[in-house]
């Protein structure tokens, strides 16, 4: 949120009869309250991210994956930004890669959706994909791993 955009509405707030106003811009909420001829600004905080619709009780984590064997050599292929994890380019496309498959260096391996931008992460080495770190539709960190490729 702007601050001459704050200070403006605090200028519109002492000058006029309204005591309390709240904005929200990106994720920021603003409250400014009026008493005794002084105007501040109250709060200024994040807004919290709230469920449209409770969802069921979630099943129990399936168990873990066995670690790939030692003696292989693997390559991990991170997720270059934050975002959010798609194994396919559409809800009803087919997933781009899958367990076992050989890749070669730029095929397409997923999308990270970052800020309504789709974009696509490619191998960077060929090989076999040896693990799928991540669920379709969860978010990822940068720098976290996304899959594992067999290299040898």
């Amino acid at each position: 949120m702007d601050l001459a955009f704050v200070k403006e509405v605090l200028k519109l707030v002492e000058e006029s009869s309204v005591n309390e106003i709240e904005l929200e811009e990106e994720g920021i909420r603003v409250r400014i309250t009026k008493s005794a001829g002084n105007v501040g600004v109250l709060q200024q905080m994040p807004q919290p991210v709230v469920p449209q619709q409770f969802p069921a009780p979630a099943a129990p984590p399936p168990p873990p994956e066995p670690a790939p064997a030692a003696d292989k050599k693997y390559h991990e292929v991170k997720s270059p930004i934050v975002g959010t994890f798609y194994r396919a380019p559409a809800p009803d496309a087919s997933n781009y890669v899958e367990v076992g498959q050989q890749v070669q260096e730029g095929t397409v391996l997923c999308i990270v959706e970052a800020m309504k931008l789709m974009n696509e992460i490619e191998s960077d080495g060929t090989g076999r994909i040896a693990k799928i770190c991540v669920e379709n539709g969860k978010p990822v960190e940068y720098n976290q791993v996304l899959f594992l490729i067999e290299t040898a």
